[in-house]
Parts: C-alpha cells; sequence; structure tokens
C-alpha cells in the first residue's frame, strides 16, 4: 500500500480549503453551491486522493455548522457524488459533467429525504418534506447544470496547467 505522503496532506487541505470557502462564501444563495463542482473536478482529476476530501470536508462542515439531520445525508451524499464521478471520470464532454451535476442538485432533497426518515419520525412525514422541497431542488439542480457548463473548460485548463507544473 502506499504511504500518504506530506504532498497528498497538502493537496487534500488544498481541495478541501477550496471546498469550504466557495461554501461559505456562497451561503446566501439559495441551493445555488460549488461543492458538487468541486468534487466533481477534484475526482475527475486527482482520483482516489479525493477519498481523503470528502470526510474531512464532511468533519469541517460538522465542527462548524452542529450536526443537524442535514450532517448525516453528508455521510451518504458526498461520498455517492464521488463514485458516481468515478464511473465517468475518463469524460472530457461539459456536457456529461453538466447532466451528472444537475441529476445531483436535483436528487439532494431526496437524499435528504432517507435521513429525515429518522428525524422527522416517519416515511410518510419525509415523503411530504421531500415533496415540499422540490422548486427548491429544481433551482439546486439547474444551478449545478449551469455551473459546471460554464465553468468546466476553464477549470479543465487550470487543472492541466497545474499538473504540468508536477502535481
Amino acid at each position: 500500500m502506499k504511504k500518504i505522503s506530506v504532498f497528498d496532506v497538502a493537496l487534500t487541505g488544498m481541495m478541501v480549503a477550496v471546498i469550504e470557502v466557495c461554501k461559505v462564501a456562497m451561503m446566501e444563495l439559495a441551493n445555488i453551491e460549488l461543492t458538487s463542482f468541486w468534487l466533481l473536478i477534484f475526482s475527475k482529476h486527482f482520483g482516489k486522493k479525493v477519498y481523503f476530501v470528502v470526510p474531512v470536508f464532511i468533519l469541517i462542515e460538522g465542527a462548524i455548522f452542529g450536526l443537524g439531520d442535514w450532517w448525516f445525508m453528508y455521510l451518504y451524499a458526498w461520498p455517492l457524488l464521488v463514485l458516481v464521478a468515478k464511473l465517468f471520470r475518463k469524460s472530457d464532454e461539459p456536457l456529461t459533467w453538466a447532466i451528472i451535476s444537475g441529476i445531483f442538485g436535483l436528487s439532494f432533497g431526496f437524499l435528504c429525504a432517507f435521513t429525515k426518515i429518522f428525524f422527522m419520525g416517519s416515511a410518510a412525514a419525509a415523503f411530504s418534506w421531500w415533496i415540499a422541497g422540490i422548486p427548491w431542488d429544481l433551482v439546486h439542480g439547474a444551478a449545478n447544470f449551469i455551473l459546471m457548463l460554464v465553468m468546466y473548460k476553464p477549470m479543465e485548463k487550470a487543472v492541466a496547467q497545474i499538473k504540468k507544473k508536477g502535481f
């Protein structure tokens, strides 16, 4: 098994910092976020190294914002996104990545609903909660789709330059 290098730790810290700074900077925009974007881009380019990013990000989120019901959903939603990215990592089509990101945004409320079953006490309550939130899921999905479509190519160029320099 390959040892974790100082570089790997620094890279993990940088990726988490980028995600966290973007998340905090965009907090006022309901259901518009770059976490999905960054996890997809980082998964595509840094492969298994992202497996460290997700738990660190989730722990930092819990430390900053507390361990609400949303936090437990993070334990499976973000790893799921990384696994989906792994399946498509060879694609260079911005539309493919935009569709993945958009579908994830659309399904975010549905993914949250699983933890709501336990916190709200019934599947019916969780289902109602999910249905009521569909307009927000539409915003989330559309925003994810557009952000990925607009930012994919510039980030591909930036990551390529970073990799050329030995990262």
